[in-house]
């Protein structure tokens, strides 16, 4: 930069500190004048005594001195105290001039100083006489030719410099340095001349815009007659790129010398056209052939952490020595050699590594550095979204239809779903593109396998929700339904969910295998938070039917305190609105005598308190506490009905076959087969089986175990009510699709009345913008075939893709 530019002065404020230098000197003239009339004036009065006239100050008196100026006599002599005194001033009658020898004279010590600096050595005149002599030429109008004279001996002293660099060896370090010597001393000299010659630097520079101030015209030269010879620029530039080479491959170089060099290039403003060029096209071919060879030698964890190092490296050249406005294209040359052109060869050998071992670090640095690279970030969504896609579809589908590994895929899904929101909060900074990406590939993979993963998240809240879970408190719990949600969110066929829920959550409330009450209602409230309340409408009646149950029952028993109760025995009735409750085929079976009796006092208190009701016992779901005497002592066993009428019979005798068991009891032959197998094939085996086996034939036998032990006094038995049979299942699937059959007549009846008549496609798309659930094109031209049938709508006679709706 010039420093001419920083001390520089405006013109009207030099002419007024000459007018002010010149109205001094004539004041001390005038002074010394009046001195000398004071001293005798003072030796007349010595003389003579003085009148009262002479006592007064009488300035007329005072005689012109020789020098020009006329001094007039006070007003105040003579007038009244107050009044303004005049003081006239005038210039010289003959101007000064100059001896004739005074330019060369002068020039001659200028330029004998400039010389003296040039050649390093004292200058016999002191800087205030060169500055003063500066000044007065400038006074005297010869600027312009000091200027030129200036100049020139400048331009022969840096002329002079320039062999030295032709003749010097080209050692590229030694003369990078001889470069720098030159360099330092040159602008030292330009510093020292500047300072001399400042007056002409602040006037005539100043006034005449066609020529450069005195630092600029140094730098011009040094420029033009040194830097701009094309062998001296190419050695300088060639050494500097040199330098840089040796550093990038590990070399410790000088800075300083570099740092100096370049801002030389820089001020010189040659900086851009002779070196960044060259720097650019040297590192754009450094890092393209660093790149293909690291990205075939290297993994990408390595590879990723040595394109950051050298990005950090490329900053500190810049921090160091590079000029700042380097910066922008350096590191965009950095970045697109070694990462723009490997974006996709990244992804495709990395991500999905990085990702399945959960490297949170180097998952945070491939962010970092594809946040660097145009469309980086959305191809890294991409690739993140079509891993978790792959990578879910694994979990989900089960070609091989293994029961394993549907039990564990909602823990499965969970626990990729909490990866992967850690890997977006801590690696991915939280970004919307990665959230969203999440969303969706989720809800793709999830439904991939249509409604068994609505039916297996059913079944894992049911696990959790049971009483015998003891694996988290109610705080985990909490948040563990908070993580089922999300992944309910993701599935369509949610009426699956509702169904498998319904079911599980009638076994856990009939049976009393609900872990908390507080957390049953805690999900309820977020399903009905989620879809609504006529989702939730069934699943609130079943909890309102179990409290009405129980405040029932308490005037039911407060009634048999005064009725004598059958057998000894107590009975709990819990009663449901069917509209509420799942389907529960009715199942006639022989009860004890004492039991039924029961059942008839409860029907008549019953019917006795809400006439028009009808009754329908149910005995799938009954549970009994039945007390037995072993000759290892007293137990409880907890036990279902039918397990309680089986074992009943033992009271009897202590053998019979399946086929007296099935004829006493009536249970229907497949249940009873299991009933028989949870009592004989176990854990807790209180009855024995002859021949023994897993399965239950026709001719088995089963005994009385007299060798029953358990270290526990109340053993449970019934978890057999809250497994799920095939049978159980698949009817619970089938009312799904039955309910939905009636949901799509429904909504093709409803849409046909609204608009009367509509074209088979445009009938289709107002369907699925309806229904709720997924559904395949051929479904639903099955139903709309049905209701033709029935007379609901009708086929336009002329164009058979229209309908009609029929009133």
């Amino acid at each position: 930069m010039p420093l001419s530019n920083a001390n520089q002065r405006n013109l009207p404020e030099q002419q007024s500190q000459e007018n002010d230098l010149t109205s001094s000197k004539k004041r001390r003239l005038s002074d010394n004048c009046s001195s000398q009339n004071n001293k005798r004036s003072r030796e007349n009065s010595e003389l003579s005594p003085m009148t009262d006239s002479q006592k007064r100050a009488n300035f007329s008196a005072l005689t012109n001195p020789s020098n020009g100026i006329n001094r007039h006599a006070s007003p105040l002599a003579n007038s009244k105290p107050g009044s303004t005194k005049k003081l006239i001033i005038k210039n010289f009658k003959e101007k000064p001039r100059l001896p004739d020898n005074f330019q060369a004279l002068t020039w001659d010590k200028l330029a004998e100083s400039v010389q003296a600096i040039h050649t390093s050595r004292s200058i016999n005149s002191s800087l205030e006489e060169l500055y003063q002599a500066v000044e007065n030429m400038c006074s005297h109008k010869m600027s312009a030719a000091l200027y030129d004279q200036l100049k020139q001996i400048c331009e022969n002293h840096v002329k002079s410099n320039i062999t030295q660099f032709l003749e010097y060896p080209f050692i590229k370090t030694k003369f990078l340095k001889k470069m720098d010597n030159i360099w330092q001393s040159h602008c030292r000299q330009m510093i020292m001349i500047r300072s001399i010659f400042l007056f002409l630097d602040r006037t005539y520079v100043l006034q005449t815009s066609s020529v450069m101030s005195i630092w600029d015209m140094g730098l011009d030269l040094f420029r033009s007659n040194i830097v701009g010879h094309h062998i001296v620029q190419n050695r300088t530039v060639e050494g500097l790129l040199q330098l840089i080479s040796r550093e990038r491959s590990g070399e410790a170089v000088d800075r300083q010398l570099m740092k100096s060099l370049l801002r030389m290039l820089s001020d010189l403003q040659i900086y851009h056209d002779s070196f960044e060029k060259k720097f650019l096209e040297a590192t754009d071919r450094l890092y393209a052939a660093e790149g293909q060879r690291l990205m075939q030698e290297r993994d990408v964890p390595e590879y990723l952490a040595y394109v950051d190092k050298r990005l950090g490296e490329e900053n500190e050249r810049l921090l160091h020595y590079l000029d700042p406005s380097t910066k922008k294209n350096l590191v965009s040359c950095v970045e697109k050699q070694l990462l723009d052109q490997h974006l996709n060869t990244i992804l495709q050998k990395g991500l999905n590594q990085l990702l399945s071992e959960n490297r949170i670090q180097d998952l945070s640095l491939m962010y970092q550095l594809f946040s660097r690279v145009k469309d980086g970030l959305k191809e890294l969504s991409i690739a993140f979204a079509a891993y978790i896609k792959t990578t879910g579809r694994l979990i989900v589908v089960n070609t091989d239809n293994d029961p394993e590994k549907d039990r564990d895929m909602v823990q499965k899904l969970l626990d990729f779903k909490e990866k992967l929101d850690n890997v977006i909060d801590i690696c991915f900074a939280k970004n919307e593109k990665f959230i969203n990406g999440l969303k969706e590939s989720f809800e793709h993979f999830i439904n991939q396998r249509q409604n068994k993963p609505a039916e297996l998240i059913a079944k894992y809240v049911d696990s959790k929700l049971r009483s015998g879970n003891k694996e988290a408190t109610e705080e985990e719990l909490e948040r563990l339904l908070d993580k089922i949600m999300v992944l309910f969110r993701f599935i369509h066929g949610k009426d699956v969910f509702e169904a498998f829920y319904k079911k599980d959550l009638a076994k856990r409330l009939l049976v009393g295998k609900s872990a908390s009450v507080d957390a049953e209602k805690s999900m309820l409230s977020k399903l009905k938070q989620e879809c609504g309340a006529a989702f939730t409408s069934k699943l609130e009646g079943m909890f309102k039917d179990m409290e009405l149950s129980k405040d029932f029952m308490l005037t039911f028993k407060q009634q048999m305190q005064h009725i004598d109760t059958p057998g000894g025995i107590d009975l709990t009735v819990n009663i449901l609105t069917m509209g509420y409750w799942p389907t529960y085929m009715p199942m006639e079976v022989h009860l004890p005598a004492e039991m039924v009796k029961y059942q008839e006092i409860f029907k008549k208190f019953y019917l006795g308190k809400h006439s028009g009701k009808k009754l329908q016992w149910q005995s799938t779901l009954g549970h009994c506490v039945l007390k037995a005497c072993f000759p290892g002592g007293k137990k409880e066993l907890q036990v279902s009905l039918f397990q309680t009428l089986c074992l009943l019979l033992f009271n009897e005798g202590d053998v019979f076959t399946f086929k007296e068991i099935k004829l006493a009891t009536a249970i229907e032959d497949g249940e009873l087969r299991r009933t028989l197998q949870s009592l004989a094939c176990g854990k807790a085996r209180v009855i024995s089986k002859e021949p023994k086996s897993k399965d239950v034939e026709d001719d088995d036998k089963f005994l009385f175990n007299d060798g029953f032990k358990h270290k526990l006094c109340r053993i449970k038995i019934n978890q057999i009510q809250m497994k799920e049979t095939q049978e159980e299942n698949t009817s619970t699937t089938e009312r799904v699709f039955q309910d939905r059959q009636y949901q799509v007549d429904a909504a093709i009846v409803r849409i046909m009345k609204t608009r009367k008549a509509l074209s088979h496609n445009l009938l289709i798309s107002e369907l699925y913008k309806q229904l709720k659930f997924p559904v395949k094109p051929t479904d639903l031209k099955k139903r709309i075939e049905s209701l033709i049938d029935r007379d609901y709508m009708e086929r336009d006679k002329e164009d058979s893709n229209q309908y009609h709706y029929v009133a």
